[in-house]
């Protein structure tokens, strides 16, 4: 019984090898069909989109890794790809060709890019556009020893834009040559030291400095630019007002210790709105335009003293 059982054993066994042998051959052959008529490759989805198909999954990642890379180059300071695909492995056709060019040009469109530039400012007013950090503090090094007798305070701030047409940046030289005409500006317009920035009215003059009219005996001691009765009257430059209050033959006048003893007077005013004690800003509201004290008419009696000592406004403002 034993001896018929082993036989009986030995003959399954033996029959099963045959037919595991037959199921690998026809595996092979399966296996060798696919292969002549399909290869690997991965299906590529964005967004659950299915969008082509790469050789290796490598490969595209590489071309992913080289756009980010692109970082700190060409003033890109970030990139945020939206588009990040999903990977599928699969068999294709073999004749059916990949798109990894389209699926890389794809994700490149779906890039969001951040751009960097750095801005060289003047008294926080932005003048010129550069492209590096380097560039900016290499122009405000040479700008600083060249205008060294100008009284300004220079920075550097950073720009940052996804689009590219927001700021344009300029070559170095140009850059120089903008500041250097912002500085000259200044250097032309400044008392002492002391920057006039803005124009207190805009209107025509009508009696210049130390010119010589009836209405007086001595020779003026200001410029006197005719406007409209109740005309905004400006500061010209920062300072502290020492005077708001009736003097004189100035009528109602506002005085602005603007510091390196230069003082501005704003006379035959309207209105006061500067109080003693305020500091202002160029372009601040100070005053308005009339016709009070010693006048024949509406303007602004605008002077300029140094330690005391009257000058043409002419000189550094209403040059033109």
């Amino acid at each position: 019984m034993k001896f018929i059982l082993n036989k009986q054993i030995k003959y399954y066994t033996k029959e099963t090898f045959k037919w595991l042998n037959r199921i690998a051959i026809a595996l092979i052959i399966i296996m060798i069909a696919i292969f002549i008529k399909y290869k690997p490759a991965y299906s590529i989805s964005i967004a659950g989109e299915h969008i082509g198909y790469v050789n290796t999954k490598s490969h595209l990642e590489e071309k992913i890794q080289e756009i980010m890379e692109k970082e700190g180059t060409q003033n890109i300071a970030y990139i945020d790809i939206q588009a990040v695909p999903e990977y599928q492995f699969t068999l294709i056709n073999k004749n059916f060709a990949t798109n990894e060019e389209q699926i890389i040009a794809k994700i490149e469109e779906s890039a969001q890019i951040t751009y960097k530039y750095y801005a060289v400012t003047i008294d926080e007013k932005q003048e010129s556009i550069v492209n590096t950090l380097e560039e900016a503090e290499s122009l405000i090094t040479e700008m600083k020893k060249k205008y060294a007798k100008v009284n300004v305070n220079f920075g550097i701030s950073e720009l940052y834009t996804k689009n590219i047409e927001e700021y344009k940046s300029v070559d170095v030289k140009v850059a120089k040559e903008e500041v250097s005409d912002q500085l000259k500006q200044i250097e032309d317009a400044s008392v002492n030291g002391v920057y006039l920035a803005q124009r207190p009215v805009t209107g025509y003059i009508t009696s210049r400095f130390g010119s010589r009219e009836s209405i007086r005996s001595y020779p003026h001691t200001g410029l006197d630019i005719a406007a409209p009765y109740a005309t905004p009257i400006k500061s010209a430059s920062e300072g502290k007002v020492t005077w708001s209050g009736t003097k004189g033959s100035y009528g109602n006048l506002i005085i602005i210790d603007c510091g390196n003893g230069v003082e501005i007077y704003y006379g035959h005013c309207s209105k006061l709105y500067a109080k003693v004690g305020q500091n202002v800003k160029p372009g601040d509201v100070i005053a308005a335009v009339g016709s009070t004290g010693r006048s024949t008419g509406n303007h602004l009696h605008f002077e300029i003293r140094v330690n005391g000592k009257q000058v043409n406004p002419q000189n550094y403002i209403y040059t033109k």
